[in-house]
């Protein structure tokens, strides 16, 4: 067992009719000028079981307040336009507090807004390469704006956490966001904000929290306990995300899988394991950062390709730790009965839920497979990964996600 050292310093509060309860005390705590940030406008719909929309409900509860908006956020959140104009908010209305109200992608977005607009002293209209850096960790954040959020899809853990990930689409490039001055300080959960995503959103998010747990699952060094921790969340998530796909409005199944994606990125499901390198998240990146394709869509079709390759390319005592560890996952989520049963299973699991699991299926050829394995070979480090992938490696990856 790894050592380490642990703080989350983020207030859940977590239920049905959270929002109205709580979030007018909350944000007094913070200021006068707020800057919401959001996507697409699905905040601006009623939920069932309530009387007005997520963002009336805003808009009514800070009335005190001088409130600013960034809207249109984008999945795969992009550094240009909506983080740069979200620190040119910031900056030329000395924003308190951004309150960030929608899916992980707004709020992956406003932790770099956060970040980059309490960090740079110039503005940022005049030094958008400074801004990147800070972004991608040349630079370090040294202050944020604080950030409070309502989150409404169950997917990345972003609430949770302290990191996002942001998109350079001129140069291809999808990295981690990371600094422990942007957790967020409060996060809303209301599970009866999901009732209304549509399937697709819903199976993406499950797919991407089941795969924030295998990038921790699948390690060296692991404990006993973190392993039931995760095999129960994976189980869960896929008991539930069945009974949501019969019964979008059942409260008890959308609160499991919200609770299991909280956790699912904020390291506390491996704590003592020793770390992965994330290694299906980094290609994944390169998929949605050259095609801008559905996140968790991509993890679902990299998943059991990753596994395969992995045992049937590691030798020695790596070979027995994979095999390990494939067949004790697969044994205690799905009841599989050895390595490749558990591929299979996991593969089917997708496949039977209705996530498409090639990449043509995406809109994906085969034309850029050589330069996107390049790209993470170059950019991602997974030469150093538990199971270590070149260039090569990576490009089988691709190919094998083809068919």
């Amino acid at each position: 067992m790894v050592n380490f050292d642990y703080q989350t310093p983020t207030r859940l509060i977590f239920g049905r009719g959270v929002v109205s309860e709580k979030l007018a005390s909350v944000m007094n705590q913070y200021g006068k000028r707020v800057l919401i940030t959001y996507g697409g406008g699905s905040i601006k719909r009623t939920a069932p079981g309530h009387d007005k929309s997520l963002y009336d409900l805003v808009k009514d509860t800070l009335t005190d307040k001088q409130v600013f908006e960034l809207g249109g956020i984008q999945p795969n959140p992009k550094f240009n336009p909506s983080v740069l104009d979200g620190v040119r908010m910031c900056q030329d209305n000395d924003i308190d507090v951004i309150l960030a109200v929608g899916g992980g992608s707004v709020l992956d977005c406003t932790k770099a807004i956060a970040g980059v607009a309490g960090t740079l002293k110039t503005k940022v209209t005049d030094n958008v390469e400074e801004a990147w850096d800070i972004v991608c960790g040349r630079k370090p954040t040294t202050a944020a704006v604080p950030i409070v959020d309502i989150i409404t899809m169950a997917a990345t853990g972003s609430e949770y956490d302290m990191g996002g990930v942001i998109s350079r689409t001129e140069t291809n490039d999808k990295l981690a966001y990371f600094s422990k001055l942007v957790f967020p300080a409060v996060s809303f959960i209301d599970p009866t904000y999901t009732f209304t995503l549509p399937v697709k959103q819903t199976l993406a998010g499950v797919s991407d929290c089941i795969n924030h747990i295998m990038e921790s699952y699948f390690c060296g060094d692991h404990i006993d306990m973190n392993d039931a921790f995760m095999e129960g969340a994976v189980k869960s998530l896929v008991k539930n995300v069945k009974i949501v796909l019969e019964d979008p409005q059942n409260y008890n199944a959308r609160a499991e899988i919200f609770y299991a994606t909280t956790l699912g990125c904020n390291g506390i499901y491996c704590l003592g394991n020793s770390p992965s390198g994330w290694p299906m998240h980094a290609m994944e990146h390169a998929l949605s950062a050259y095609y801008d394709i559905t996140h968790g869509e991509g993890l679902a079709i990299v998943t059991p390709r990753w596994m395969k390759h992995i045992l049937d390319h590691s030798t020695g005592e790596l070979h027995d730790q994979v095999v390990e560890r494939i067949e004790k996952f697969g044994k205690n989520v799905f009841g599989a009965e050895n390595a490749e049963a558990s591929i299979k299973a996991i593969h089917d699991f997708y496949r039977n839920i209705g996530i498409p699991m090639t990449l043509p299926e995406v809109g994906i050829d085969d034309s850029r497979l050589a330069e996107m394995a390049k790209h993470v070979a170059d950019n991602e480090g997974l030469d150093k990964a538990w199971a270590p992938l070149l260039e090569q490696d990576i490009l089988e990856i691709f190919k094998a996600c083809m068919k």
